[in-house]
């Protein structure tokens, strides 16, 4: 630690010190940091990063003088998604990493450079390694992105990485038996399974499903290879329910603007996110300019805690969130003496508007720099296109910044290399509803990474063929007819562009685990053997010189948000129960989900419940802590049941993503108790 550093360079060689020592309880703050509370000079480091950068005051000091201790509230752990920055904080080792503890010394340990793989703010990350191990991540200071913070998923998530679920050997299905195979041999039936249902069915018949925390370089050649084989059919918005859009949108979905410039608005209005949760940093950053009195709007279907002063909010129902933003423009055109688009105004003429929609609009046209997002729930809800038109027309009347929060860390990069379907393929939502006969799943899990988990393994059972290509097995067995093992971010080197445009290239930092290969090796390999032109690159920095000579330039000439050429259709408001699906911040990509600490946090936990509005609770007659069936698209799960003041009535909040929920589909969900519950009574 700082302190013994300090002791030995400039200290003397014994100590003076004779009296007894007092020794301090260590506490217990969770599942993350381990404690050495002996070591605790009250320096209160960590009481202040609680209160002044994560926005909650977790510890504080108690008693006074001998007697003062560093201690969590009664019966509290540490639970902000950015509390692992305390351990950095720390200058004499009292606050320490639980999964890290006992596993190496510092002075064993290589450092390496490296980039975040899980949401799009792209975080830089110091990655420290021993014998080829990942042993501990911590943040690399970048002002312009992270600063000198990271979140939790960034830093602790490297535990996924050597899971027991590791994928090392391809494997083949052969007579309905899963059998280990040579790259050879499980590359030459892809092919085979591949050049079959292309033969019988045609071109359009084939699928590819990919992750958008896969990097640029594998994303292209798997967009290539795509083409290539005379399909257009490829996505990476596995979690977006409208693609009515699709054609129309002008470019890349980006941030609108530099992270950094977050600090200069002076109103924020952020339209259907669960921000602590998607993106940490940015929730960082506009929790920061809330503390200096600038407004933080927010439209969203639920009332979650975000940490910071709300200057105007509407919490509404998913159905109904295209009314709240009508109100807003309205609002707006008015206050501004701007007339709407006429497009605009006819669709949303009958909307009446509310006094806080009058709040919102009045924040937004009272300031100078302003700034409107759209996060991850706006941009998954099933009436997205009507969302992204009402807020691009707010920005344009409050002349604010229009921009997208984003989802994953190449959400950004999958649409500048051409990762999606255009408008001549099959969104990912149209390969679930029409199945393909082929499909190549690339680094996805169909349980927890899609819209409809049901629709996607009822699409991927009638399918001639499947191959998947993944760092984890999980329930892939399950799907897949050819299994081949390829590298996350720490054994590949590859580029990643973040929700500000900015591109980042990163190299691995340990050898591949077992027989696992690169992607895009894998996919440079299937197009020779399927002898397709334009596969000879040998290394990253060539697919990079092939997507474009300036690559940062190339891909701010792709970043736009505009959306022109659609009719707005106001969506009919729903009577029934209505379902907010997020997804859980430790639940989002295969990585984290394999992260065995942050699977025991209180995120994770609190995911596992399923949360009613409270006219809906007492409607059904649930007990607190009681169990709820749960019936959607086919599929039922059973959970706990808590009430939510927070939530609009009529609506429910079970979380995607997550093993309790997997059986669940799409479309219209029905409420009811348990027969468990039933029997208690």
């Amino acid at each position: 630690c700082q302190l013994q550093d300090l002791a030995v360079g400039y200290g003397g060689s014994a100590s003076r010190y004779q009296e007894e020592k007092r020794v301090v309880v260590n506490k217990n703050l969770g599942s993350l940091i381990s404690t050495d509370m002996t070591r605790c000079i009250h320096c209160t480091r960590c009481v202040r990063f609680g209160q002044e950068i994560a926005g909650v005051m977790e510890l504080g000091q108690a008693g006074r003088g001998e007697h003062s201790e560093i201690l969590a509230f009664v019966g509290k752990t540490v639970d902000s998604e950015m509390s692992g920055n305390m351990i950095d904080l720390c200058p004499v080792g009292a606050l320490t990493s639980k999964p890290f503890r006992y596993s190496a010394r510092s002075w064993e340990l290589s450092r390496r450079k490296s980039v975040s793989p899980h949401d799009a703010l792209g975080a830089n990350l110091i990655v420290q390694v021993k014998q080829d191990r990942v042993m501990r991540v911590l943040p690399l200071e970048n002002e312009a992105v992270n600063e000198c913070w990271i979140s939790d998923k960034d830093r602790f998530s490297y535990e996924g990485l050597n899971s027991p679920d590791r994928l090392t050997t391809p494997k083949v299905k052969r007579a309905g038996v899963w059998v280990d195979a040579t790259w050879q041999d499980a590359l030459q039936a892809v092919v085979d399974g591949l050049g079959s249902a292309r033969e019988k069915h045609g071109a359009d018949a084939l699928g590819v499903l990919a992750s958008p925390h896969s990097t640029l370089e594998e994303l292209y050649l798997l967009n290539k290879l795509t083409r290539g084989l005379g399909s257009n059919n490829i996505d990476t918005r596995l979690r977006q329910a409208d693609t009515s859009a699709d054609g129309t949108l002008a470019g890349a979905r980006w941030l609108g603007m530099k992270i950094a410039d977050l600090a200069t608005r002076e109103a924020v209005l952020v339209i259907g996110s669960s921000l602590r949760k998607e993106s940490p940093l940015i929730a960082h950053r506009l929790r920061q300019i809330a503390k200096k009195g600038r407004e933080i709007n927010v439209v969203n279907t639920m009332d979650d805690d975000w940490l910071m002063k709300m200057a105007n909010k509407i919490i509404t129902r998913p159905s109904s969130q295209t009314l709240a933003l009508a109100g807003i423009a309205k609002a707006l055109a008015e206050i501004k003496g701007v007339a709407l688009a006429p497009e605009i105004a006819s669709a949303i003429a009958a909307v009446s508007v509310s006094e806080e929609a009058k709040k919102i609009a009045t924040s937004l046209a009272s300031k100078e720099k302003t700034a409107v997002l759209l996060g991850n729930l706006a941009v998954n809800d099933k009436n997205y296109t009507a969302v992204h038109l009402l807020a691009q027309e707010i920005a344009r009347l409050a002349g604010a910044t229009f921009g997208f929060i984003g989802e994953a860390a190449n959400s950004v990069g999958a649409t500048v290399v051409g990762a999606e379907p255009g408008a001549n393929g099959h969104c990912a939502q149209g390969m679930v509803n029409k199945p393909r006969k082929a499909y190549v799943l690339f680094g996805v899990e169909p349980d927890y990474d899609f819209h409809n988990a049901a629709g996607t393994r009822a699409a991927l059972g009638q399918a001639e063929f499947v191959v998947a290509m993944s760092a984890f097995q999980g329930a892939l067995a399950n799907h897949a007819h050819v299994l081949l093992p390829i590298t996350p971010f720490s054994e590949t080197a590859g580029t990643f562009v973040n929700t500000e445009g900015t591109v980042q290239h990163f190299n691995g930092v340990v050898k591949p685990l077992g027989e696992a290969r690169p992607g895009w090796k894998v996919a440079r390999v299937l197009g020779n053997l399927l002898g397709l032109d334009g596969f000879e690159q040998d290394n990253v920095e060539a697919i990079r010189k092939e997507i474009a000579a300036d690559l940062p330039a190339f891909v701010a000439s792709k970043l736009n948000n505009a959306l022109a050429g659609v009719a707005l259709q106001m969506p009919q408001i729903e009577t029934g129960v209505e379902r907010i699906a997020d997804v859980p911040i430790y639940a989002a990509d295969p990585l984290v989900r394999r992260a065995a600490s942050l699977q025991k946090s209180a995120d994770t936990k609190n995911a596992r419940v399923a949360y009613v509005a409270r006219d809906l609770f007492d409607k059904l007659g649930l007990a607190q802590g009681g169990e709820i069936k749960i019936s959607q698209g086919g599929g039922v799960a059973v959970m706990h049941a808590a009430v939510d003041a927070g939530l609009p009535a009529g609506c429910v909040r079970v979380a995607a993503a997550i093993a309790e929920t997997s059986a669940l589909g799409a479309g219209a969900i029905t409420l009811e108790k348990s027969a468990l519950a039933r029997a208690a009574e």
